[in-house]
């Protein structure tokens, strides 16, 4: 009878496996679950189309033969046995309809607490626990399958749409399901989405009215979602369990009862949740319920909070207060005080103000105590500051001229040479190889983390030892990467040239050297063109593989002693003395150097003051002395990059800009032809050497984890690498996902020029979406300064440029530029804003933010004053302007400390 079973299973015949399973008895099942496991390991090594033919049929007949709950559980949940089809569940359900409930329970609970969290695997579940009679599981990996099949239910009704209370109020579950969305880590996707922001038909709108049914605790639901607000957790979580919250309308007992729980997250919330329990403590204030001490206490914390709103609302409860009762000036004062150092110069005023109209006259140690807080605020306050306190001592103050703080130049770190023994580089190639899956595309956390250098230290340490102890790294190497589907299936599909990976290369060449790619893949990888991608990250990425490929070649024939392109520095750059002496030993062994390698080396080499390099290498009579000597002398940059000659919202001739569908222009930069590139570099580099108009089309290569080599490509570029990866800052600026900037400090770490590119890079990365990108742009901003290559101009004008082009939004520049001057860069920061604040201050209508720009301005103005800052154009004009708003006020201030 088990051979029927394991014939149907060969067959895929998988409606044919339940009936044939119940036929058998524990013995048999036993004998086919022995056969059943053997199949599976024999058809991990067909192709896709052959185990997909049997899958379902296997994943049926494993779990119906397994006498063991455990066993089934491990059996059902087996990735490999999954496919895209429809579900076998209903089968497998059928296959162990014999069984005793309590075992069915056990399965269940098993199942339940493995990561199987889609809507098949709930309703299986649920099934299972009907079968057996016991309480349905409640982890969560249950709640998320539950909340999936809910979400599938609302739209799959018979007459359309069914709103979600009636679904939710018909599952014979909810009651012990919902309240476990308050205890799970992060609530599944489904739970958070909405249609619209104005819907009602909502899980906080359906929850409430469950509540309000008698189907939920509606005390509980309070309880858990306080819980959750205090403890905080992703954004998305929070409004949600905000959003409960609100649509439960707490009483005025549970709104006393919560108090400490509403300071908490005043103080600490993210900035929706505090503005809530902001309302809140005002309500209980205006009750009666709030002491003074308490709001002193939770005061001290929002007024440190960076949101003005939050900062703002907190002085006008203060202000209500002490209008009420004069009496707590004496402990709520100082807490005001704590205003005078937020950034803001509005809200200093503020609490200034609120100082001096609730200041007791004979409290003289208060007096004392706030004029002491007083002495941090700025120049414009001056005279306000005299008239309360008299002459306050600024504190910290220094005499004598300003000086400008700065990061210290980033030095040039050696590289690490490759290693030298063969348990070492063994140890470095399994940390990487291991370290991802083959079949994935991504690289693993090691080469994310150490850029390319663990990657060019172990390129160049196999082909060393390769030749060196063959035998030996062979041996070690089979033993670290035993049971790896690298080493059981070897390298069945070649990396895609455009997307490879510093992982990937690598394996090529560990394959070439255990035998796992063949030696004509090899030589077919050798004459494969891989440079012809269409972007510069697809071009970097071919040079990469051709690379790899020539040193597969290379430890296939122990042809090289040791690659000639291996960085000296961590930025990637190459020694040009090291680089001849190198060549020295290549010629004196009478080895010819690999095309690639050379290639690699030429671009990585360090142009600069090395003209005695230059000589040692035409010394050398050889073809490749004679390249170098010449790369070394034009020191030209790989590929020259155009100015656009942007200056308003009108392009003047010949400049190079595009506009999308949407009509929006994206500002980005082409380079010039480098015939030499074409003429005498493998036909992997030759995009490098082309003609490049800019493209703002996306194009699918993703952040520091995929592309740790491309900036070690071209080490000594920095301006040319700007203007063909501009597109990735371009949508970081605009709608692209955290991280985009990541390679702008590292960027301005490589030699070369810093030209238009360059600054043109750091104007989009200081105006980017996200606050992480900004403080990358931060960095790499001030890293520049300290080299003394930064043009503040330059920078100051592409500023205006994008804002003027609506790529990036003045307050996000506002924000970078606040953050940098924190840093006590103030005369790098006036110098930068005193070149983009023309052209903003031309606009009829001030962009949003303009007031922020200047407010900064004025703040390093104060700070290290205006010598050799030409008057800012439009200044006066708006400081001159009728009303008092934000702008009009900055630009008063900012324009008194250049006629002061």
């Amino acid at each position: 009878m088990s051979d029927d079973l394991i014939t149907a299973v060969r067959n895929g015949h998988h409606r044919a496996v339940p009936p044939l399973v119940l036929k058998l008895d524990r013995a048999g099942r036993r004998a086919a679950l022995a056969e059943l496991k053997e199949l599976r390991k024999e058809a991990r090594g067909w192709d896709w189309q052959r185990q997909d033919k049997i899958r379902k049929a296997l994943h049926v007949a494993g779990a119906g033969c397994h006498t063991g709950a455990a066993g089934c559980a491990g059996w059902i949940a087996g990735r490999d046995l999954r496919s895209w089809s429809r579900s076998p569940y209903p089968l497998i359900l059928v296959a162990l309809g014999d069984r005793d409930p309590a075992w069915l329970g056990d399965l269940a609970h098993r199942l339940a607490a493995k990561s199987l969290n889609s809507e098949a695997e709930y309703t299986f579940i649920s099934e299972l626990a009907r079968m057996a009679a016991c309480p349905i599981p409640t982890t969560d990996s249950v709640v998320e399958g539950w909340s999936e099949r809910i979400s599938t239910a609302r739209w799959h009704g018979r007459s359309g749409r069914v709103e979600l209370v009636e679904i939710l109020r018909s599952d014979p579950h909810v009651a012990v399901l919902a309240p476990r969305l308050f205890e799970m880590r992060e609530l599944p996707a489904q739970v958070g989405w909405y249609e619209t922001p104005d819907t009602t038909d909502h899980w906080p709108a359906a929850l409430r009215a469950l509540a309000a049914d008698g189907v939920l605790d509606r005390s509980q639901l309070v309880e858990r979602c306080v819980t959750r607000l205090v403890r905080g957790g992703k954004t998305g979580d929070q409004r949600f369990f905000l959003t409960v919250l609100q649509q439960l309308s707490l009483t005025e007992d549970e709104e006393r009862a919560h108090l400490r729980d509403w300071t908490g997250m005043a103080a600490d919330a993210i900035s929706v949740v505090a503005s809530h329990a902001q309302d809140v403590l005002a309500r209980l204030d205006t009750r009666g319920e709030l002491s003074t001490r308490e709001l002193a206490e939770v005061s001290g914390s929002v007024l440190f909070r960076r949101e003005k709103k939050l900062v703002r609302g907190q002085l006008i409860l203060l202000g209500k207060v002490l209008n009420r009762d004069g009496s707590t000036a004496g402990e709520l004062l100082p807490v005001v005080a704590e205003a005078f150092g937020n950034e803001d110069v509005a809200l200093q005023e503020r609490a200034l103000k609120l100082v001096a109209r609730h200041l007791p006259a004979e409290d003289a140690a208060l007096r004392e105590e706030l004029s002491f807080a007083a002495a941090q605020l700025g120049p414009i306050h001056r005279e306000a500051v005299t008239a309360l306190f008299g002459e306050v001592d600024e504190d910290g103050a220094v005499e004598g001229p300003y000086e400008e703080l700065l990061p210290p130049v980033p030095e040039l770190i050696r590289f690490d040479p490759a290693p030298g023994s063969v348990a070492e580089l063994v140890e470095e190639v399994a940390a990487q190889l291991k370290s991802r899956s083959w079949q994935g595309s991504t690289p693993g956390a090691l080469a994310a983390a150490s850029g390319s250098s663990a990657f060019e230290r172990t390129l160049d340490g196999l082909v060393r030892l390769a030749r060196a102890d063959r035998a030996g790294l062979t041996e070690a190497l089979r033993e670290a990467l035993a049971g790896t589907w690298f080493m059981e299936h070897g390298i069945d599909q070649q990396p895609e040239p455009s997307y490879v990976t510093t992982s990937e290369a690598l394996s090529l060449v560990v394959g070439s050297l255990l035998g796992r790619v063949s030696y004509q893949a090899v030589v077919e990888g050798k004459s494969r063109w891989t440079g012809a991608g269409t972007c510069a990250h697809a071009a970097l990425n071919g040079v990469l593989l051709a690379r790899a490929w020539e040193a597969a070649g290379d430890v296939a024939t122990d042809r090289v002693p040791f690659l000639l392109a291996t960085p000296t520095w961590h930025t990637g750059a190459l020694d040009a003395a090291e680089l001849v002496e190198r060549l020295r030993t290549y010629q004196r062994l009478g080895i010819a150097p690999g095309p690639a390698d050379f290639s690699q080396a030429l671009l990585r080499v360090r142009r600069k003051e090395a003209s005695v390099a230059a000589e040692a290498a035409a010394a050398l009579g050889t073809a490749q002395g004679d390249r170098l000597a010449a790369w070394i002398r034009a020191d030209e940059p790989v590929a020259p990059v155009l100015r656009h000659g942007l200056t308003s919202d009108r392009p003047s001739a010949g400049n190079w800009w595009q506009r999308s569908a949407s009509g929006v222009r994206h500002v980005l930069l082409a380079t010039r032809e480098r015939p030499v590139i074409q003429q005498e570099f493998p036909r992997s580099f030759h995009w490098l050497g082309r003609p490049h108009v800019p493209d703002s089309r996306s194009c699918y290569h993703w952040g520091a984890e995929q592309c740790p080599h491309w900036l070690a490509t071209l080490p000594e570029d920095g301006d040319t690498l700007a203007a063909w990866l501009m597109t990735d800052l371009l949508n970081t600026a605009d709608e692209g996902p955290r991280g985009g900037a990541w390679f702008l400090p590292p960027l301005v770490e490589t030699g070369g020029e810093a030209g238009v590119a360059l600054h043109l890079a750091l104007a989009y990365g200081l105006g980017a979406r996200h606050p992480e990108d900004r403080i990358s742009a931060v960095d790499a901003l001030l890293v520049l300064a300290a080299q003394r290559r930064l043009d503040s101009a330059l920078l100051g004008r592409e500023l205006a440029v994008l804002v003027d082009h609506d790529l990036v939004k003045v307050n996000r520049l506002a924000d970078a530029a606040r953050t940098a001057a924190a840093t006590g860069a103030y005369r790098t920061v006036l110098g930068v804003l005193a070149g983009a604040l023309p052209t903003l201050l031309a606009y009829e209508k001030a962009p949003r933010g303009v007031g922020d720009l200047l407010a900064v301005a004025a703040e390093c103005a104060e700070r290290c004053g205006t010598e050799g800052i030409e008057p800012i154009a439009g200044l006066a004009a708006t400081a001159g302007r009728k009303g008092a708003s934000q702008t009009v006020r900055q630009a008063a201030r900012l324009l008194k400390t250049f006629t002061e």
